[in-house]
């Protein structure tokens, strides 16, 4: 979805943390996380100023986390936890809500698929940040829709289909 004319675009101001695991330096994370950002926002036309949080950890602490909020004890790639419910389309909060990425499953997930860990990491960034604007993939209409946004995105940034 493009942003309408005379739109305020959106601007996010990230904090990130790197808490745990084997990450690419800092500096190519922030460049990595920042592009993606972007890229949504262009893509789902966001409006609004707002905060965001991205954490690099590890598989052991993501697992607790993810135990501890969704009841499911194993590590996963990413989780996305909204500071406010949020409505696709709607106005940015103050405050998005963090990202959390798993270091190990990040990694082998972009080993298994043979594809650049860069373009993992930013697909991840972008899944969480769709999840934080109110997106879901829970019933088939939304996860068609979600995708196509994730894909959209990752085009802006030359990165293939990781769908495909």
């Amino acid at each position: 979805m493009a942003r309408k004319p005379g739109a305020a675009a959106a601007s996010v101001a990230i904090d990130l943390m790197m808490e745990a695991g084997y990450w690419p330096p800092q500096p190519e994370l922030q460049l990595l996380v920042q592009a993606a950002v972007d890229a949504v926002l262009a893509e789902t036309g966001a409006r609004g100023q707002a905060e965001l949080s991205v954490v690099f950890t590890d598989d052991a602490h993501i697992r607790a986390l993810n135990a501890g909020w969704r009841g499911k004890d194993k590590p996963t790639n990413v989780l996305s936890f909204p500071a406010f419910p949020l409505r696709p389309g709607a106005p940015l909060p103050p405050m998005l809500g963090d990202i959390v990425l798993a270091a190990e499953t990040v990694a082998g997930e972009a080993a298994l698929e043979a594809k650049p860990l860069a373009h993992h990491i930013s697909h991840l960034v972008a899944h969480g940040l769709l999840h934080l604007l109110g997106h879901d993939h829970e019933h088939e209409a939304e996860a068609e829709t979600m995708e196509a946004l994730e894909r959209s995105a990752l085009a802006r940034l030359a990165i293939p289909d990781p769908y495909a």
